[in-house]
């Protein structure tokens, strides 16, 4: 069974600390490498920063299976369209729907709020997520490359789901 429920305490924002700790580790190394994992790790994913995003309007959310923390995701509002920043879930739990429950749970959310898009960016070399979101309605728009401080940068393509 999966659950999806609203991040909002200390003890939560560690736990996303953790499960991000894990997921990055084991898929993104390959990806982009040690030394910017480590650096999105702490500017992005720490306690202290989901923290930081949500006093700023990120809403973040847990993913549970069988009552088990396996991932997350963070939106926010941005203008017409709601901004799908994060979507993780533990590589031992992918193929269990999870990440669909998820999208639709934010699909549901944009509509709710009568926005008429949800968009995200993903990294260029990811090509499973892209075949993922392309299944579920996702159209890449383009790329996008953003720098994100230290000499890194995040090279993605930037994709849309109209509502």
């Amino acid at each position: 069974m999966i659950k999806i429920s609203k991040a909002e305490t200390e003890s939560d924002y560690q736990a996303i600390e953790q499960l991000a700790y894990v997921i990055w580790r084991a898929h993104y190394i390959s990806i982009v490498g040690k030394p910017q994992i480590d650096y999105m790790l702490d500017k992005f994913q720490s306690a202290k920063a989901i923290k930081e995003q949500i006093a700023d309007g990120f809403e973040y959310f847990m993913l549970a299976y069988n009552d088990k923390p396996v991932g997350y995701i963070a939106i926010i509002n941005d203008g017409d369209t709601l901004f799908l920043s994060k979507i993780y879930v533990l590589s031992a739990y992918r193929g269990k729907k999870i990440g669909k429950a998820a999208l639709q749970f934010v699909e549901e959310k944009a509509k709710a709020a009568n926005l008429k898009s949800i968009t995200l960016t993903v990294n260029k070399n990811n090509q499973n997520s892209i075949k993922a979101y392309e299944k579920l309605g996702f159209e890449n728009v383009g790329p996008t490359v953003k720098d994100i401080g230290n000499g890194f940068i995040m090279d993605d393509y930037k994709m849309v789901k109209v509502l």
